[in-house]
């Protein structure tokens, strides 16, 4: 249609007043509005019948990327895929999909996805209720729908990267790579972060606005939060706020800082400042424990340097490692020195000492080498460092007498003949007197079994074809000396070294076809490089020892055989008895062994000025393989074994094989007969030994006996005497001495597997692997839970809590100790241990571990602990209320690592 000037139209009027027309008027006023607006047509769509819901299709797209052409492709509800080409200037292709439908606006240049909407650009994948395209903009909105009750669902998520982002709404640019949030929610770490608004301003860098950073699980309700109101925030490593306030329960706190850095990068350690906790001692002063610093080192080891100050002097440092790489080597060292002064300088009191302890464990993956290993478990130092240290409080340590070493390594050699070297070093010490036993080194080298009589069947059948021999080598450097002369020169002057090889021969064989016979013979050959010359010297008035350097050597022999054979008993009671059957196992044997007197290695020596008295001597004497013997040595040895079994009919009567239990695990009786006893200075029965052991309950009680039996009578002075003990008017044989232990494990649950290596630390550091000397706790400031932790403590396990009985676990001991050596006749050792664990609530857990020594008429070491599980939190208690070791602590702290210096942790001072 054409469309006329109006001016036109008025000129022409105005020329022709006089030929007026009514209805010609009219007609071209009517002409002239319609030409003085713009009139556009457009095609109208052809009706279609609906789609039901059920059979409509998911509508899916995608934007090409860097098109020119401007085209529009016509959208029916049959439309499986649409393809429009739009102009954008995008780097990658976009992909998009929706549930219900997506809607193409060619004016407003606008792509809306509805219901389940998906898009896919590049590294950002975007999922939401409802999103809307801007591709002239290249700005994509994205928002929460409401369902048929009203409540907002389906809210956006936000993915870039290993970014993810769950917000109200967003809207982001692709091409500046901007964004603004709304109620973003994200995980960072162990953190969870919201923000009311987040500027997103580039791929590294956010600032929000009103934002609340937490540990809680539940982002929207936590239990606390760090609230501020200005961040900027770099995802995968840290986040620097303005002031920064601590909420608890939705209640502000005074606790408040101006500025504040938290870091948050997603490898698995990073290093930081290990924050110290305030103490006061009554002999120290005032302290700061527990400060230092972490070091991340690699992937594979890292370093924790520690170190406490007392205002009177007093410090300790600690170093500890980890280390590890995988299929190869695992393992940690700590080094602990502490310098402990005592009072002030002036007063009589006065005392300054150092003490250290060094622990070191190393374990070889047999993957990484299978022919060759090495461990290590080293646990050394100042005999007094667990009594004495002003920072540990290890309990199983604390009561410990022994501390040991071993490291060792071995390798395996193949070949027709194979052999195995060993090389180690191993170190025991007495932590009340002091004294130190080191090995450094101790080589084994051995040669596999040699069959020389084998045929080239390869069977060994018969006594000669099993005739077989080996070659062992061992060689150590032992030293024994105390605290005081650890690896001083006086150590070493006092080394004992010495060689041993030896080359047993031995072979068995069946005897009547019920019999089993060994026989073994042994040759020894032993290497010194130091003897001794014993004399009595005349300026001293007594005997003395010499040391001679220089090599000797002795030579022995020795030979041993056995016969044994097994007997099998079955009792059978009747099929309708409840015990059908009772099975007897014996394991009868007799043994025989002669040693030669080897006399030639003695000598004589004075034992006063005179000369007139002597005494035989070897100079091996002392010898770190021990020394020849002088004496005929021809012994039988008797031993018996017994199992006794059972067959009961089972509860479950739907089952039809009998149940077996295990009445006794064994019964053992033993001793022996010398036959060159001439039954003055030597009497020819030794003491029958008799233990024995069995398990109850389910195996949850074991029972360990072991009683010791003299045929013999002892004299007014306890020596033993060649009477036998029945004729001198007593029984058969008398009991020196006897003991029993009782250990028995139950709970409301089976937690048995749950129990074991829980207490790790005290066993690594010579204490027990369980509660019965109490649980260590040295490791509450850092965060780490005493008591069994369970993830998921939600409503589901509350239910299931109160639904069931109240979960409890306890162990106990029992130890009891008969001596009648000397005819003392009394109990020597009678005491009881009990370690008991209870959760009294679903966040509340208790426990307490205690004892009574019946011949001290005291209570043994007992601890009391206490623990809730505030969530994000935890705080416990220990207590130990007796003893020179008393003391308590209180804890309370986040769990997560980030923020395990947020705590507060008393102790009280130790009375040590």
């Amino acid at each position: 249609m054409t469309r006329h000037k109006t001016s036109h139209i008025f000129t022409k009027i105005a020329l022709k007043p006089l030929n007026t027309n009514l209805f010609n008027i009219v007609l071209l006023s009517i002409f002239l509005t319609i030409g003085s607006c713009k009139i556009y047509s457009q095609d109208i769509k052809n009706k279609t019948t609906a789609i039901p819901a059920k059979n409509q299709k998911v509508r899916t797209g995608s934007i090409p990327e860097n098109t020119s052409k401007s085209t529009a492709k016509k959208e029916t509800d049959t439309i499986k895929k649409d393809s429009v080409k739009i102009k954008v200037f995008l780097d990658g292709k976009v992909k998009y999909k929706s549930e219900d439908y997506a809607r193409i606006d060619q004016k407003k240049k606008l792509i809306t996805l509805y219901n389940k909407a998906e898009l896919y650009y590049q590294d950002i994948e975007l999922k939401s209720g409802i999103i809307v395209l801007d591709y002239e903009k290249n700005e994509v909105y994205a928002g929460r729908i409401k369902d048929s009750t009203g409540t907002y669902t389906q809210y956006p998520n936000f993915k870039q990267g290993a970014n993810v982002i769950e917000p109200d709404s967003i809207r982001f640019n692709f091409k500046t790579k901007k964004a603004l949030i709304w109620n973003s929610r994200t995980d960072q770490g162990e953190f969870k972060v919201k923000a009311s608004i987040s500027k997103k301003e580039n791929d590294s860098v956010y600032f929000l606005k009103g934002a609340r950073f937490t540990t809680s699980k539940d982002i929207d309700n936590p239990e606390y939060y760090f609230q501020t109101s200005k961040v900027k925030f770099i995802p995968g490593k840290k986040v620097v706020t303005g002031l920064t306030n601590m909420v608890i329960a939705n209640v502000p706190t005074p606790i408040a800082l101006p500025f504040a850095f938290f870091p948050m990068s997603k490898e698995t350690s990073v290093s930081g400042i290990l924050l110290p906790t305030y103490n006061d001692s009554n002999t120290r002063g005032f302290s700061l424990q527990n400060g230092g610093y972490y070091f991340a080192l690699s992937d594979h080891y890292d370093l924790t340097v520690l170190g406490d100050y007392y205002t009177n002097g007093s410090y300790a440092l600690r170093f500890e490692s980890s280390y590890g790489k995988r299929y190869s080597y695992r393992g940690n060292i700590n080094v602990r020195f502490e310098n402990l002064i005592n009072s002030e300088r002036g007063y009589p009191d006065y005392s300054k000492q150092n003490i250290y302890n060094i622990q070191w464990s190393h374990a070889k993956d047999s993957k990484g080498s299978p022919n060759s290993s090495f461990s290590a478990s080293v646990n050394l130092g100042s005999s007094k460092y667990y009594k004495q240290s002003i920072n540990q409080a290890n309990v199983g340590s604390n009561l410990n007498n022994t501390l040991s070493s071993s490291v060792s390594y071995s390798k395996t050699f193949n070949g027709t003949v194979g052999s195995r070297l060993a090389v180690s070093a191993t170190h025991s010490q007495n932590t009340q007197t002091s004294e130190i036993n080191l090995t450094l080194p101790d080589l084994q080298y051995s040669v596999d079994r040699l069959y020389p009589f084998v045929g080239k069947d390869g069977v060994k059948k018969g006594f000669f074809k099993n005739i077989n021999l080996q070659y062992n080598l061992s060689g150590k450097n032992s030293f024994v000396t105390t605290d005081s002369l650890f690896f001083k020169p006086e150590m070493f002057n006092n080394a004992k070294v010495g060689v041993q090889q030896s080359i047993p021969i031995s072979t068995n064989f069946k005897l009547f076809k019920y019999f089993s016979v060994s026989t073994a013979m042994n040759y020894e050959e032993v290497w010194y490089l130091k003897t001794i010359r014993r004399g009595y010297d005349t300026d001293q008035s007594k005997v003395i020892d010499k040391t001679v350097n220089g090599f000797d050597a002795f030579r022995t022999y020795n030979f041993s055989s056995s016969l044994g054979t097994t007997i099998y008993g079955t009792f059978n009671f009747g099929k309708n008895k409840k015990i059908k059957s009772i099975r007897h196992v014996m394991r009868p044997s007799v043994s025989y062994s002669y040693t030669p007197s080897f006399e030639k290695y003695y000598d004589t020596y004075a034992t006063d000025a005179s000369g007139t008295i002597t005494k035989d001597y070897t100079r091996f004497e002392g010898g770190i393989f021990s020394s020849p013997g002088k004496t005929n040595s021809n012994i039988l040895g008797f031993d018996l074994s017994n199992t006794f079994e059972a067959k009961v009919t089972d509860k479950d009567s739907t089952k039809v094989e009998a149940k077996k239990i295990m009445l006794l695990n064994n019964l053992n009786f033993s001793t022996s007969y010398d036959i060159n006893a001439n039954g003055i200075t030597s009497l020819a029965w030794a003491p029958v030994r008799v233990s024995g052991g069995t398990q109850l309950f389910n195996n949850k009680m074991n029972i360990n006996f072991a009683t010791t039996l003299d045929p013999y009578a002892i004299d007014n002075s306890g020596t033993r005497i060649n009477v036998y003990n029945i004729n001198n008017g007593g029984s058969l044989f008398r009991m020196t001495s006897s003991n029993v232990t009782l250990n028995y494990s139950i709970s409301s649950k089976d937690m048995e597997a749950k129990k074991k290596d829980k207490n790790q630390q005290s066993q690594r550091n010579g204490g027990r692997d369980d509660d019965l000397f109490g649980r260590n706790t040295i490791d509450t400031a850092r965060g780490k839970s005493q008591f069994d932790e369970e993830e998921d403590s939600g409503e589901d396990k509350i239910t299931e809590f109160f639904a069931s009985i109240l979960p409890w676990d306890m162990t106990f001991a029992y130890s009891l100790t008969y001596g009648n050596n000397n005819r003392e006749n009394k109990i020597t050792g009678n005491s009881i241990m009990i370690s008991a664990n209870a959760d009294l609530t679903p966040k509340w857990k208790a426990g307490v571990s205690t004892g009574y020594d019946f011949v001290q008429n005291g209570v043994t070491y007992t601890q009391l602990r206490f623990e809730r599980d505030l969530l994000s939190w935890r705080m416990d208690f220990n207590w130990q209320p007796f003893g020179t070791q008393s003391n308590w602590s209180f804890f309370i702290g986040i769990k997560s690592g980030v923020l395990s210096d947020i705590k507060y942790d008393k102790r009280s001072a130790s009375k040590r």
